[in-house]
């Protein structure tokens, strides 16, 4: 009697331990399944900074700026929960510390293919930090200045159309200004370029969705640069209760002017823009980098 009950406890717990492990493989989850019928353009909510993530038709990606130096370990898993392991374009706008302080971490922890940066250096220790780490992966820099094609297919075509020239007095006159176009729809990534910058460039900006210049402060966005570009929808990457006025009063007022849809990312969150080749559609409310929501 005793060996019966022994061998139904033994039976049972061997049952117990083949439905635990039956239960742990069903609820392992797969990556996202990356749709190549879509473009889809994450501004992370990284406070006072910009960084964009870009998931591009056919499965490649695009990172363009990184925040300030604390959220690198927080960007890269955000990018890593959508499935991605590399960064196929990494490119700096400029080197400010609040645009590419957590660049060296994400160089560092994951797989980088073409990197793209203004011919501009400053002595600082984040841009050092930055080259170091480049230099010991055994990656090279590309240029980034208007002219640069960084992708060209049927589908989807990426250029830099600024910086025109370097303007070595004022960094963020060297903003590295993106337009990415798929099929039918477009979006310009501007940095931290000022009005100088912008309204020196020649290329067709015109775009449906703008990154708003400098966070939104009155230097960067004018009428004349709106009319060129004449987005739908604007966003604008910013602190929450930031110490420099952003977004200024009178880039607001220029915006709804030309009835812009206006998104903020210490407001919104992350925010997500997909479109698909026709349509445009945003999500807010994404998580926030540096407030954990």
């Amino acid at each position: 009697m005793r060996k019966s009950v022994y061998k139904l406890i033994v039976l049972v717990m061997i049952s117990c331990l083949l439905l635990c492990s039956c239960s742990v493989t069903i609820n392992e989850q797969s990556p996202p399944q990356k749709d190549s019928n879509t473009l889809s353009v994450h501004y992370l909510d990284v406070g006072q900074g910009d960084s964009i993530f870009v998931e591009l038709p056919g499965g490649s990606s695009m990172l363009i700026d990184a925040g300030v130096s604390r959220l690198g370990e927080s960007i890269t898993s955000y990018i890593s929960s959508l499935g991605y392991d590399k960064i196929d374009y990494l490119i700096a706008t400029h080197p400010h510390a609040d645009h590419i302080g957590s660049m060296a971490y994400i160089v560092d922890n994951m797989d980088i293919g073409e990197i793209y940066m203004p011919k501009v250096s400053t002595n600082t220790k984040t841009f050092e930090s930055l080259l170091e780490s480049i230099s010991s992966k055994g990656l090279k820099i590309k240029t980034a200045s208007a002219g640069v094609n960084i992708i060209d297919d049927e589908q989807i075509v990426a250029d830099i159309v600024a910086p025109v020239k370097i303007d070595d007095d004022e960094l963020n006159n060297c903003s590295a200004v993106i337009k990415i176009k798929f099929k039918n729809t477009s979006f310009l990534f501007t940095g931290d370029a000022e009005k100088e910058e912008l309204e020196d460039i020649t290329a067709d900006i015109s775009a449906d969705v703008l990154k708003v210049g400098h966070h939104g402060s009155r230097t960067s966005t004018g009428k004349k640069f709106l009319a060129m570009v004449n987005p739908e929808i604007a966003v604008i990457s910013l602190g929450k209760d930031n110490d420099y006025g952003h977004p200024h009063k009178n880039t607001i007022k220029c915006l709804n002017k030309i009835n812009a849809e206006i998104y903020r990312t210490d407001k919104d969150g992350t925010i997500i823009v997909t479109s698909d080749g026709q349509e445009i559609s945003v999500q807010t409310g994404g998580i926030s980098m540096v407030r954990g929501e």
